[in-house]
């Protein structure tokens, strides 16, 4: 089987990996120079994508580039604490939680898959799939056009391959929060973070912000910011005029004051998106994954594109029935899916709201945490095709 990639970012490089595992041969065309590199700010992985990289064989790469969370601490804005809970993953779970950035994920995963032998081409963009019936051609701005027996959509929230699967498809929207982050010097700010936990603040000036430290010493911040108009994103780095207005607008909010101020590098913007429900990932030969199919956000991102790249090699790979395994992979994911797409656009009210820190402290309505915290947390990608 010969297996074409769209985007070589966090589900690409994952489904790379898995595919060439089942013994595929995979080419990933990828339309930025560095699909690592300064791209986005602070990702976090909860137990069920730990699990996954193990998988995939990234677990130790992944550990080494970030910073492994034990708690979630939940504040108020005067501080006072709301609840002190596992961070994502079960209390008896062996797994901890991993914050880093996510050029650094891409990195390890990219790097693993072209080890796995994975053919990785940079800086052509796909722009048309034609489906043959028994073959599938991607079409790249270059102006070659490969032919596979697959094509995997992984090129994230803004995909070419979902705009040329399905036309009619929902276009993503503004969610009404921007995200601005950094590293700060603990010393000018005059605070200590403890790197086993990560406290996650309401703000006087709306909105939620996030700290943890760091093994080196160091604090990272990340301020998710609710606004009615959608920011217009700065070239190139965070100026210090956006973070001193930043830190102006938390006049009233001591601790990410001192932080924002303190800050010694800043991290790319990024404007939160969200999107209506796509009618069908999948379809002839095309499957789409991730952010590509689904944007989730809530901590979860990540983790389900990982879960995405497992579950898709494990039923499509050496399938001789490619749609129909197509349709198992769809059958087995959307349920789970759907239901983590309704947790994020709680989460997104609740942050918009000021109120997430509340929220944090008890399980979805109607649910016991340990049965959420089982089900989300407790997930393995590869026990669906054993």
């Amino acid at each position: 089987m010969r297996v074409l990639i769209a985007g070589a970012g966090v589900a690409g490089a994952a489904a790379a990996i898995a595919l060439r595992r089942a013994g595929a041969e995979v080419d990933v065309y990828e339309a930025h120079p560095d699909p690592g590199g300064d791209v986005g700010s602070f990702v976090s992985l909860a137990a069920n994508g730990l699990r996954g990289l193990g998988a995939l064989g990234c677990l130790d790469a992944v550990r080494g580039a970030g910073v492994e969370v034990e708690r979630l601490h939940a504040r108020s804005a005067d501080g006072a604490l709301l609840s002190d809970t596992p961070r994502g993953r079960r209390e008896h779970d062996t797994l901890r939680s991993v914050t880093l950035l996510r050029g650094r994920l891409v990195e390890a995963l990219r790097a693993q898959a072209e080890r796995e032998g994975a053919r990785i081409r940079t800086g052509d963009r796909l722009v048309g799939v034609r489906d043959h019936g028994d073959r599938v051609a991607a079409v790249l701005g270059g102006g070659d056009a490969p032919e596979g027996d697959l094509l995997v959509g992984a090129d994230g929230i803004w995909s070419a391959a979902r705009r040329a699967h399905l036309p009619e498809a929902p276009s993503p929207r503004y969610a009404g929060l921007y995200t601005l982050s950094g590293t700060s010097d603990p010393d000018r700010a005059g605070i200590a973070a403890d790197p086993r936990a990560v406290t996650m603040r309401r703000t006087r000036a709306g909105g939620v912000f996030f700290h943890v430290g760091t093994p080196d010493g160091r604090i990272w911040w990340s301020a998710q910011v609710p606004s009615a108009d959608e920011p217009e994103r700065p070239v190139g780095p965070v100026g210090a005029d956006r973070l001193a207005a930043l830190a102006a607008a938390y006049r009233d909010d001591p601790l990410p004051a001192a932080l924002v101020s303190a800050t010694v590098r800043a991290h790319p913007f990024t404007v939160m998106h969200a999107m209506d429900p796509v009618p069908a990932w999948t379809g002839g030969r095309t499957v789409l994954i991730g952010d590509a199919a689904h944007p989730v956000g809530a901590g979860q991102g990540a983790s389900m594109a990982l879960e995405d790249a497992l579950v898709l090699a494990g039923l499509v790979g050496g399938a001789a029935d490619v749609p129909g395994a197509l349709a198992a992979y769809r059958s087995e994911r959307a349920p789970r899916i759907e239901r983590v797409l309704g947790m994020a656009a709680a989460n997104r009210a609740m942050k918009k709201a000021g109120t997430a820190p509340d929220a944090a402290a008890g399980p979805p309505a109607g649910e016991e945490m340990e049965d959420f915290a089982d089900w989300l947390y407790g997930y393995d990608p590869c026990a669906p095709v054993r």
